[in-house]
């Protein structure tokens, strides 16, 4: 075993110099690291290996000198067989860390979406479930629920929200004018005409946002982010341009969702004006037969002569 290890030590030290000049020509060659560079190869084959053999060959001293063929020869080809070995280990273990990174990045969106989910959430608001829309549905109903599950089909819950909102204000307003008018007036049927067509336009909206959405679902904002951070050196201008280019979509595409949900949300405060409006109409006949001023004055002037009324023995 002794003699074997001497033998290994002298193979592996006698090709650290062909390796190095390999290395200074190619560095990619004599290295299993994704970015090699000569400095790596210098200290590689000029530091370590020559200090691993010295070691061994010390520690095999103390069996006597007697270094084996098989020993030798083992040391010759080490390094050609540890280099792919090695680089076959140091790609599984990227792209090992590189899955835990993008599962942690993963898991970090959705709690950050989460989050923003809880607090875009109103006061009051009701969420709309698109695989059991409320009993007695009406087409905007349903068309808001359709409009939300494509929306979600698409992974966007942020987006989702304006569903609920839309119809939470759609179910208001209906009942401040079912308070206000009867059902068949034409004040009411004139409303709730115009009420449907601002909600019906918020649902085209909502629906122009999911097919929006839909179409930069399959770009991985955070995988071309790590990319460009992690290879900028190693990747090509055309490569690198490419990847430029799907993160100028994610922009562009926000971009304009940005500003069709800047629609919904016009659409969401004429919804509130109206409600408001509606609120401060009185429709209903009054009880008293004269004013609340009238009804106080001739109370004060009734309490003012009770005593009038008082028994004189």
């Amino acid at each position: 075993m002794l003699g074997f290890l001497q033998g290994f030590s002298y193979g592996l030290f006698m090709t650290c110099l062909p390796w190095l000049l390999v290395g200074l020509f190619n560095p990619g060659l004599a290295l299993p690291v994704s970015s090699p560079s000569r400095l790596q190869v210098i200290a590689r084959y000029c530091l370590v290996i020559p200090s691993i053999s010295m070691l061994l060959w010390l520690t095999s001293l103390w069996g006597g000198f007697s270094p084996s063929l098989f020993g030798w020869l083992t040391g010759i080809i080490a390094i050609p067989v540890a280099l792919p070995v090695e680089r076959t280990l140091r790609g599984w273990l990227a792209r090992r860390r590189l899955r835990r990174l993008e599962a942690q990045r993963e898991t970090e969106a959705q709690q950050r979406r989460a989050q923003e989910e809880r607090n875009a959430y109103e006061t009051g608001v009701s969420v709309l479930d698109p695989a059991r829309p409320p009993l007695g549905a009406n087409d905007l109903v349903l068309a808001m629920c359709r409009a939300k599950q494509g929306l979600l089909d698409v992974h966007r819950p942020d987006l989702a929200i304006l569903t609920d909102r839309l119809y939470s204000r759609y179910r208001h307003v209906l009942d401040v004018l079912g308070d206000r008018f009867h059902t068949g007036e034409l004040a009411f049927e004139r409303s709730q005409g115009l009420v449907t067509q601002v909600c019906f336009g918020a649902v085209d909206t909502l629906t122009t946002m999911a097919s929006q959405a839909r179409g930069v679902v399959s770009v991985d904002g955070n995988y071309v982010r790590g990319r460009l951070e992690r290879e900028s050196k190693r990747l090509s201008d055309e490569e690198r341009a490419a990847l430029v280019r799907r993160l100028d979509l994610l922009v562009e595409t926000e971009h304009r969702l940005n500003k069709l949900s800047a629609r919904i949300e016009s659409a969401l405060t004429v919804l509130d004006d109206t409600a408001v409006s509606m609120a401060r109409i009185e429709t209903a006949r009054p009880q008293a037969s004269v004013t609340t001023e009238k009804a106080l004055e001739d109370l004060r002037q009734f309490v003012e002569g009770a005593d009038r009324y008082a028994r004189k023995d």
